[in-house]
Protein backbone atom coordinates (compact mmCIF):
# COMPACT_ATOMS: atom_id res chain seq x y z
CA UNK A 1 0.00 0.00 0.00
CA UNK A 2 1.29 3.13 -1.27
CA UNK A 3 1.56 6.29 1.17
CA UNK A 4 1.10 9.69 0.07
CA UNK A 5 2.79 12.26 1.68
CA UNK A 6 0.54 14.62 3.75
CA UNK A 7 -0.11 18.28 2.23
CA UNK A 8 0.54 20.54 5.50
CA UNK A 9 -2.62 22.90 6.47
CA UNK A 10 0.25 26.19 5.04
CA UNK A 11 0.23 25.00 1.50
CA UNK A 12 -3.61 24.69 1.39
CA UNK A 13 -4.14 28.42 3.07
CA UNK A 14 -2.00 29.71 0.51
CA UNK A 15 -3.35 28.19 -1.95
CA UNK A 16 -6.77 29.38 -1.16
CA UNK A 17 -5.60 33.17 -0.04
CA UNK A 18 -3.77 33.17 -3.24
CA UNK A 19 -7.15 32.24 -5.57
CA UNK A 20 -9.14 34.60 -2.89
CA UNK A 21 -6.45 37.72 -3.99
CA UNK A 22 -7.02 37.00 -7.25
CA UNK A 23 -10.81 37.23 -7.25
CA UNK A 24 -11.07 40.21 -5.57
CA UNK A 25 -8.47 42.06 -8.01
CA UNK A 26 -10.29 41.10 -11.00
CA UNK A 27 -13.58 42.34 -8.84
CA UNK A 28 -12.17 45.69 -8.25
CA UNK A 29 -11.20 45.93 -11.93
CA UNK A 30 -14.65 45.30 -12.80
CA UNK A 31 -15.97 47.93 -10.55
CA UNK A 32 -13.55 50.60 -11.76
CA UNK A 33 -14.03 50.01 -15.25
CA UNK A 34 -17.92 50.55 -14.83
CA UNK A 35 -18.44 52.86 -11.26
CA UNK A 36 -15.08 54.99 -11.82
CA UNK A 37 -13.95 55.11 -15.88
CA UNK A 38 -12.39 58.23 -15.02
CA UNK A 39 -9.56 58.23 -17.82
CA UNK A 40 -8.56 62.18 -19.33
CA UNK A 41 -8.14 61.90 -22.52
CA UNK A 42 -8.27 65.89 -22.79
CA UNK A 43 -6.25 68.22 -20.94
CA UNK A 44 -8.30 70.00 -17.76
CA UNK A 45 -8.19 73.91 -18.94
CA UNK A 46 -9.66 76.81 -16.56
CA UNK A 47 -11.66 80.19 -18.50
CA UNK A 48 -12.02 83.02 -15.45
CA UNK A 49 -13.07 86.64 -14.93
CA UNK A 50 -12.98 89.26 -12.35
CA UNK A 51 -14.87 92.30 -13.16
CA UNK A 52 -14.55 93.62 -10.11
CA UNK A 53 -13.61 93.12 -6.20
CA UNK A 54 -16.51 90.81 -5.40
CA UNK A 55 -17.33 90.25 -9.58
CA UNK A 56 -15.40 86.72 -10.73
CA UNK A 57 -16.78 83.90 -12.61
CA UNK A 58 -14.89 80.62 -13.14
CA UNK A 59 -15.11 77.64 -15.17
CA UNK A 60 -13.27 74.71 -15.24
CA UNK A 61 -13.80 71.71 -18.26
CA UNK A 62 -12.14 69.39 -20.41
CA UNK A 63 -11.07 70.66 -23.45
CA UNK A 64 -11.52 68.11 -26.39
CA UNK A 65 -9.97 68.43 -29.72
CA UNK A 66 -11.22 68.44 -33.43
CA UNK A 67 -8.30 66.36 -34.89
CA UNK A 68 -9.81 66.35 -38.46
CA UNK A 69 -13.45 65.64 -37.33
CA UNK A 70 -16.81 66.81 -38.02
CA UNK A 71 -17.67 67.99 -34.45
CA UNK A 72 -21.20 69.06 -34.37
CA UNK A 73 -23.79 66.65 -36.03
CA UNK A 74 -21.34 64.38 -35.94
CA UNK A 75 -19.23 63.27 -33.05
CA UNK A 76 -21.41 65.88 -30.74
CA UNK A 77 -24.72 64.91 -31.83
CA UNK A 78 -27.59 67.72 -32.50
CA UNK A 79 -30.62 67.17 -29.94
CA UNK A 80 -28.79 65.07 -27.25
CA UNK A 81 -27.27 66.13 -23.95
CA UNK A 82 -23.71 67.04 -23.83
CA UNK A 83 -21.53 67.26 -21.03
CA UNK A 84 -20.30 70.68 -22.77
CA UNK A 85 -16.42 69.46 -22.84
CA UNK A 86 -14.42 66.34 -22.07
CA UNK A 87 -13.61 64.05 -19.17
CA UNK A 88 -16.15 65.52 -15.74
CA UNK A 89 -18.96 67.26 -16.79
CA UNK A 90 -18.14 71.42 -17.34
CA UNK A 91 -18.96 73.32 -13.96
CA UNK A 92 -19.03 76.75 -13.81
CA UNK A 93 -18.82 79.33 -10.57
CA UNK A 94 -20.11 82.33 -9.71
CA UNK A 95 -19.06 84.33 -6.82
CA UNK A 96 -22.65 87.21 -7.08
CA UNK A 97 -25.94 86.62 -7.74
CA UNK A 98 -26.59 86.49 -11.00
CA UNK A 99 -28.99 86.43 -13.98
CA UNK A 100 -29.64 84.76 -17.57
CA UNK A 101 -32.61 85.03 -19.41
CA UNK A 102 -34.95 85.08 -16.97
CA UNK A 103 -33.74 83.13 -14.51
CA UNK A 104 -31.75 84.50 -11.09
CA UNK A 105 -29.46 82.57 -9.45
CA UNK A 106 -27.91 82.30 -6.84
CA UNK A 107 -23.99 82.70 -6.30
CA UNK A 108 -22.57 79.32 -6.94
CA UNK A 109 -21.19 76.43 -8.78
CA UNK A 110 -23.07 74.51 -10.94
CA UNK A 111 -22.48 71.27 -13.50
CA UNK A 112 -23.03 73.43 -17.27
CA UNK A 113 -24.27 71.17 -19.74
CA UNK A 114 -26.08 71.46 -23.23
CA UNK A 115 -27.77 70.38 -25.91
CA UNK A 116 -26.62 71.34 -29.36
CA UNK A 117 -28.50 71.43 -32.69
CA UNK A 118 -27.35 73.10 -35.66
CA UNK A 119 -29.63 76.68 -35.19
CA UNK A 120 -30.46 76.79 -32.20
CA UNK A 121 -28.33 75.35 -28.39
CA UNK A 122 -30.22 74.91 -25.15
CA UNK A 123 -27.99 75.76 -21.87
CA UNK A 124 -28.30 73.92 -18.81
CA UNK A 125 -26.96 74.23 -15.46
CA UNK A 126 -27.67 71.86 -12.85
CA UNK A 127 -26.78 71.94 -9.06
CA UNK A 128 -25.30 68.44 -8.88
CA UNK A 129 -21.64 69.03 -8.34
CA UNK A 130 -18.74 66.44 -9.88
CA UNK A 131 -20.27 64.48 -12.35
CA UNK A 132 -18.32 62.34 -14.71
CA UNK A 133 -19.57 63.39 -18.17
CA UNK A 134 -23.48 63.00 -18.52
CA UNK A 135 -23.99 59.52 -17.19
CA UNK A 136 -25.48 60.60 -13.81
CA UNK A 137 -27.46 63.57 -15.13
CA UNK A 138 -30.97 63.98 -13.55
CA UNK A 139 -33.18 66.83 -14.93
CA UNK A 140 -35.05 66.81 -11.40
CA UNK A 141 -32.11 68.91 -10.47
CA UNK A 142 -31.58 71.83 -13.11
CA UNK A 143 -31.81 75.24 -11.82
CA UNK A 144 -31.50 76.82 -15.31
CA UNK A 145 -32.50 76.02 -19.15
CA UNK A 146 -31.90 78.45 -21.52
CA UNK A 147 -31.95 78.96 -25.40
CA UNK A 148 -29.39 80.77 -27.61
CA UNK A 149 -28.94 80.75 -31.52
CA UNK A 150 -26.02 79.35 -33.17
CA UNK A 151 -23.58 82.35 -34.52
CA UNK A 152 -20.95 80.62 -37.12
CA UNK A 153 -16.97 81.47 -36.55
CA UNK A 154 -14.65 82.97 -39.74
CA UNK A 155 -12.08 81.19 -37.18
CA UNK A 156 -11.44 77.53 -36.65
CA UNK A 157 -10.95 76.28 -33.10
CA UNK A 158 -9.23 73.36 -33.40
CA UNK A 159 -10.06 72.38 -29.29
CA UNK A 160 -13.22 73.06 -27.31
CA UNK A 161 -13.02 76.61 -25.91
CA UNK A 162 -14.83 78.38 -23.44
CA UNK A 163 -14.38 82.44 -22.84
CA UNK A 164 -15.42 85.22 -21.26
CA UNK A 165 -15.92 88.95 -22.29
CA UNK A 166 -16.85 91.61 -19.76
CA UNK A 167 -19.43 93.87 -20.85
CA UNK A 168 -21.79 96.13 -19.18
CA UNK A 169 -23.75 95.34 -16.10
CA UNK A 170 -22.09 91.55 -16.93
CA UNK A 171 -20.22 89.41 -19.01
CA UNK A 172 -21.11 87.17 -21.78
CA UNK A 173 -19.62 83.36 -22.17
CA UNK A 174 -18.85 82.05 -25.18
CA UNK A 175 -18.71 78.36 -26.28
CA UNK A 176 -16.51 77.78 -29.34
CA UNK A 177 -15.69 75.02 -30.96
CA UNK A 178 -15.06 74.19 -34.92
CA UNK A 179 -16.55 76.65 -36.29
CA UNK A 180 -19.61 77.11 -34.15
CA UNK A 181 -19.82 79.91 -31.60
CA UNK A 182 -22.52 80.03 -28.90
CA UNK A 183 -23.15 83.06 -26.72
CA UNK A 184 -24.71 83.35 -23.34
CA UNK A 185 -25.19 86.82 -21.77
CA UNK A 186 -25.08 86.35 -17.88
CA UNK A 187 -25.79 90.03 -15.70
CA UNK A 188 -25.08 90.93 -12.27
CA UNK A 189 -28.44 91.17 -10.19
CA UNK A 190 -26.68 93.81 -7.99
CA UNK A 191 -26.04 96.09 -11.61
CA UNK A 192 -29.83 95.57 -12.49
CA UNK A 193 -31.38 96.27 -9.39
CA UNK A 194 -29.07 99.32 -9.05
CA UNK A 195 -29.68 100.42 -12.88
CA UNK A 196 -34.05 100.01 -11.90
CA UNK A 197 -33.27 102.07 -9.03
CA UNK A 198 -32.13 104.69 -11.16
CA UNK A 199 -34.74 104.86 -13.77
CA UNK A 200 -37.27 104.74 -11.26
CA UNK A 201 -35.63 107.97 -9.52
CA UNK A 202 -35.50 109.68 -12.78
CA UNK A 203 -39.09 109.12 -13.49
CA UNK A 204 -40.51 110.51 -10.10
Amino acid sequence: MKSYPKRTPSIVFLFLLLIYSSTIARAEILVDSIVKPQIRNSPIVIANLKTTENNYVKCTYGQPLKKGREIFGNLVPYGKLWRTGANEATEITFTTNVKIGETNLAAGTYTLFSIPDKEKWTIILNSELGQWGDFSYDANKNVLIYETGVQLNSDIYEGFTIQFEDIQNGFNMYLLWDNVKISVPIMKIGEIEKNTKKKKRRKN
